[in-house]
């Protein structure tokens, strides 16, 4: 078994102003993505500047975080927030939903594209590739939270987690996100975007391996405890969320592949 490494959830104190570990990995995400986005750039469309790219990646950061939070009030745990709406603004204690981030940024860049004349695919298959590195960061915030963490376990790996009531040797679920969403996804969609794709395929590549990777990592993730099982004594409210993003990726990997040869002939 490994020893938790117990890391303070607070980074930096200044008095009353508390940096959190977890706000921070929000800010390397956004930041690192951004960079990488800018490196890109010119390949995406010449006639773009960096003030156009910083537009893009206020509005995606925007959509990350007001969907991530609202997602995660209605599909998660909307009862509490109702009896405590002042819980919405405690983003630095966790409480963020994926697929609700998810709705958010689609919302955000189809506004953006509606104002640079460009379609919301277009958009999509570029900031796909840089997405896993906000998710990877964000599990390394849960991980440093303590939350989030998985069943009960024998293996070697496992580990007891200080916010955990039974204190079990339990699997460190948010390290296996963190290799599949974060690391597995970027090297995935990084190398499938280096040549080029039809519009479309790229974002469906998205779609189709996160829904994969995290429906996989939902067997060994305890389900939140005000939803528990919402099935067949195994399924969760993460893969029922996971099932139309696999289905949808599918779909949209064989629509672009099928309109290019359409195009082509």
């Amino acid at each position: 078994m490994l020893t938790y490494p117990n890391i303070d959830p607070v980074a930096v104190a200044l008095g009353p102003l508390k940096i959190h570990w977890y706000g921070l990995m929000y800010l390397i995400g956004i930041g690192s993505a951004w960079w990488l986005a800018g490196r890109r750039l010119q390949r995406f469309d010449v006639n773009w500047n960096k003030d156009t790219l910083s537009d893009l990646v206020f509005w995606v950061a925007l959509g990350v975080i007001l969907g991530g939070r609202l997602g995660y009030v209605l599909f998660y745990d909307l009862a509490s927030y109702i009896d405590n709406p002042a819980l919405v603004l405690r983003i630095w204690e966790g409480g963020m939903s994926f697929h609700g981030g998810f709705i958010g940024v689609m919302l955000a860049v189809w506004l953006f594209g509606r104002k640079h004349k460009k379609s919301f695919f277009q958009l999509m298959d570029f900031i796909a590739p840089l997405v896993p590195i906000g998710l990877g960061a964000g599990r390394i915030g849960n991980f440093i939270n303590a939350e989030l963490w998985g069943k009960a376990t024998d293996v070697s790996w496992a580990m007891i987690f200080p916010t955990d009531p039974a204190q079990l040797a339990r699997h460190p679920s948010q390290l296996y996100q963190f290799a599949l969403e974060g690391v597995a996804l970027f090297v995935i969609l990084w190398l499938y975007s280096r040549k080029p794709r039809p519009t479309m395929a790229i974002s469906g590549m998205f779609a189709l391996c996160y829904g994969i990777f995290r429906f996989i990592v939902e067997f060994v993730r305890v389900p939140d405890p005000q939803l528990g099982y919402l099935a067949f004594d195994w399924l969760t409210m993460g893969q029922l969320l996971c099932i139309p993003m696999i289905l949808g990726g599918i779909g949209l990997i064989m629509y672009a592949y099928k309109r290019q040869e359409v195009a082509q002939a």
